[in-house]
């Protein structure tokens, strides 16, 4: 893709974009002509990605209150007040029942993906509102919409859907938008690990998926860039799945599941 003005020298806060699909939007809105603020806790792939991206880098830690009150400020004082911000920051969880799952890494979980979500969304966009202008988009997640064996990471992923409309309705009359993107299985170092320790196959997930495909970071940033973009001004508070047809493929096991092509068939 060639670099744009889309974005107009906007200020981009990309929470979680030292890798994966945080790496991904801060790349893609840096070629949109947007001045990108790359956060992250590891300061490290922090800046490798401005260093890639002509950013600058910002130490975030999303699960500590003092560390997101510290980052929105250092960004006002230095920049202004942010235009846009993405909040990709999160962590997975091992895919145990209940009775093995440590109540330590549920509330992990929990905190990281859904209250470090609010932290940012109150920081960075309360400034948002009392200028009367910002977008705001939140990674959420299929798992959040579907019953799976993430008795953690769903719940806090529907809590982030939940989050995302109940701002948009309090912060849409002051003339800030927010939204979320809800990836399915997405091709990133997490899930990397995944295919390591057998817990993910990846042929099972393309079969699972309508499309026939594991999704790209990229595709993600795709749907995160435009609708943080004026393209999408009149979109507020939806939840856009982007998953090659992972949800919606599910359904047809009842049918005996999609009709793919036979082996040898053009």
């Amino acid at each position: 893709m060639t670099a744009s003005a889309e974005f107009n020298g906007a200020i981009a806060v990309v929470t979680g974009a030292g890798s994966g699909i945080g790496r991904a939007c801060a790349e893609l809105l840096s070629r949109s002509g947007a001045n990108v603020i790359v956060a992250d806790r590891d300061i490290e792939a922090a800046t490798r990605v401005a260093r890639a991206t002509g950013g600058k880098t910002l130490v975030l830690d999303v699960g500590e209150d003092a560390s997101v009150t510290a980052a929105a400020n250092e960004v006002r004082a230095r920049y202004g007040v942010a235009d846009v911000l993405v909040n990709c920051a999160g962590v997975l969880q091992r895919t145990l029942p209940p009775g093995e799952l440590a109540q330590r890494e549920w509330d992990v979980v929990s905190r990281i993906d859904l209250r470090g979500t609010y932290l940012c969304c109150a920081a960075f966009g309360a400034p948002m509102a009392d200028r009367r202008r910002g977008s705001i988009v939140n990674i959420a997640s299929v798992a959040g919409m579907r019953s799976g064996p993430l008795h953690a990471y769903g719940p806090a992923k529907a809590g982030v859907i939940s989050l995302t409309e109940t701002l948009a309705g309090e912060w849409g009359p002051k003339g800030v938008r927010v939204n979320c993107v809800s990836p399915g299985f997405t091709q990133t170092p997490a899930l990397e690990r995944g295919f390591t320790t057998h817990t993910l196959k990846a042929d099972v997930l393309r079969d699972a998926a309508a499309l026939g495909h594991i999704v790209s970071a990229n595709e993600i940033a795709e749907a995160v860039v435009f609708l943080a973009s004026e393209r999408a001004s009149a979109i507020t508070g939806v939840n856009l799945p982007v998953d090659a047809g992972y949800l919606i493929a599910g359904s047809w096991a009842a049918y005996g599941g999609l009709r793919r092509e036979s082996a040898g068939q053009d």
